[in-house]
């Protein structure tokens, strides 16, 4: 077959990332998690006959798609080349070869193209319950999780393995849901096939060779060409956070050399003994991420493009958790990965990285079940609700933080509509939380609100995912810190940042999420922008006054010009 022009290949290049969108959309439409329906908590990608990524989906999270561009590898090695056939579909949930925990199962489709095979699909997605302790760090090992499927067949040559059907179903709480969520995996693969063969007959196509060089090669050297225009040198980062009962310590020694990025995560901290280690797929991801946002965001992301970034860190430091220590919740420590990266990066590249923001998912999953203090109603039943939300991403070199935004998951937050619909929980309250944005030239992203119970006749436990409530987001160039993260109950019981907690029946849980950190000093922001901010609610008469110098005669002015609608 003649070589295809640099045009053409080209144009398969953006075909084949069209491919993989659609292939995620088709996910997002047909999954039975609302994790995956309403927060797009996935990945979808396309991989070459070697298992190397070609193409990503743009629905995802970063922790899914850069993890899973190790995994296909990974499934090569365990089924066999010569164990692989027409018709096969592939899954697993091992946190090691997958993407970090039991929750999210991967599942890899080989894609033949008249009798040959010529490369790979792969998706994964985060499903609501797996068995075990259910979402939460308080397991003691990964066996206390959930249920584990190693990789294997779970359809071979067309013919679905119904031992493991069952086996999945006898594990888990919500087994409709979760058999829905493995089907739509399949489903999503078979989508990206399809399109994969129209796109091979159209341009007349053996195999994905050619364009696979053609994507790797270039990516590779945009790459290069990228870090090569750096300044060279070697800086440390260092971030605080909560961990389950005592503090957590990353550490990163970053070196930009001519050809490829080092973090080395030497000094972290060792592994806890809940549920929040990383594996180090997992922490390669982000940090990988974190790299690639600040210096090549728009070469698209595949194999070659994430090569010249490498990540070492200690064997069972909390970073590198080998098995079998607890990872149910990797995220918290994992999201917390860029912004210590861009604590060492901008001492390099200054005014390039945004402060600190919430950094992990300000996520909680509830189970409902009826009320054991007296007799429940017949309507009671049990639920597992699982919700995303977020808080504050970090001010800008140029631009206030994003309210309410996940950085660096990327996830959106789930609507109340659509956390309600799901189980008897009530979510009284969602709305953003004045005055969480770190002050500064530019402002820190505002936290929420939530105020969450459940239905009349039922009781529930809360399982808490937060962090950022003795450590919150710190400011840079003189930005100040944004607001950190609150917990109780309604009467004034106190609770964790982590972990199952009882609420009885009638009680309320109070959630105030953490806001990203202010960057620059606030006595250099625009007033324009301040009054605005004041108008909105963002920030309240106290906080214009004492961080920005607003007079009490403007404040009112502002107040009531905002009262006739009108906004600076």
């Amino acid at each position: 077959m003649k070589k295809p022009s640099k045009v053409a290949s080209q144009v398969m290049w953006n075909r084949l990332i069209s491919i993989v969108e659609e292939q995620a959309q088709a996910l997002v439409r047909t999954a039975f998690s609302t994790s995956v329906r309403e927060a797009g908590d996935l990945s979808a990608g396309v991989y070459n006959a070697q298992g190397d990524m070609l193409a990503q989906a743009v629905t995802g999270t970063p922790g899914h798609v850069n993890a899973m561009a190790d995994a296909v590898a990974h499934f090569i090695r365990r089924i066999g080349r010569k164990n692989i056939s027409e018709g096969d579909v592939y899954i697993t949930n091992d946190p090691w070869e997958g993407t970090g925990h039991l929750h999210d199962i991967t599942v890899v489709t080989p894609s033949f193209y008249k009798g040959q095979h010529a490369g790979f699909f792969a998706c994964t997605a985060h499903i609501v319950d797996i068995g075990g302790r259910g979402f939460g760090a308080d397991a003691n090992s990964v066996y206390e999780e959930g249920l584990y499927i190693p990789i294997m067949k779970l359809i071979d040559k067309g013919q679905i393995d119904e031992t493991l059907i069952r086996i999945i179903r006898g594990n888990v709480r919500e087994p409709d849901q979760l058999v829905g969520d493995v089907y739509a995996l399949a489903t999503c693969n078979e989508i990206g096939h399809r399109r994969l063969v129209d796109m091979m007959a159209e341009f007349e196509l053996t195999d994905l060779q050619a364009i696979s060089d053609f994507i790797l090669t270039n990516s590779r050297l945009a790459t290069l060409e990228r870090i090569a225009a750096l300044p060279q040198g070697s800086a440390l980062g260092h971030m605080r956070i909560d961990g389950y009962d005592i503090p957590i310590d990353l550490h990163v020694r970053l070196t930009i050399h001519p050809d490829r990025i080092l973090t080395d995560w030497q000094g972290t901290s060792g592994l806890d003994k809940k549920g929040i280690n990383v594996p180090l797929v997992y922490t390669k991801a982000y940090a990988c991420y974190a790299l690639k946002c600040a210096i090549a965001p728009e070469i698209p992301n595949n194999a070659a493009s994430l090569a010249p970034f490498e990540v070492s860190a200690p064997e069972n430091c909390i970073l590198n958790a080998v098995h079998p220590a607890p990872v149910a919740l990797r995220h918290v420590i994992g999201h917390m990965v860029p912004d210590t990266i861009y604590a060492a990066l901008d001492q390099l590249l200054p005014n390039c990285v945004p402060a600190e923001g919430a950094g992990c998912l300000c996520n909680f999953q509830v189970s409902l079940r009826p009320r054991t203090d007296e007799p429940a109603p017949a309507s009671a039943r049990r639920a597992e609700v699982l919700t995303f939300n977020s808080g504050g991403a970090g001010a800008r070199p140029l631009l206030d933080g994003l309210n309410a935004t996940a950085f660096p998951s990327g996830v959106m937050t789930m609507p109340v509509e659509a956390t309600e619909q799901t189980g008897p929980v009530i979510i009284w309250r969602k709305e953003l939380r004045p005055d969480s944005g770190g002050a500064g030239t530019y402002r820190g992203g505002l936290g929420q609100f939530m105020e969450v119970g459940a239905q009349e006749g039922h009781e529930f436990d809360i399982q808490a995912m937060f962090d950022r409530v003795n450590y919150p987001a710190r400011g840079r160039r003189g930005g100040q810190e944004g607001a950190p993260t609150l917990i109780g109950q309604d009467d004034g019981t106190k609770m964790r940042g982590k972990g199952k907690q009882f609420v009885p029946h009638g009680r309320r849980v109070m959630m105030a999420f953490p806001g990203g950190a202010g960057y620059g000093s606030a006595a250099l922001r625009d007033p324009v922008l301040v009054r605005r901010d004041l108008a909105l609610g963002y920030i309240s008469k106290e906080t214009a006054q004492k961080h920005y110098g607003l007079s009490s005669d403007l404040i009112d002015r502002v107040l009531e010009v905002a009262k006739k609608g009108d906004i600076f």
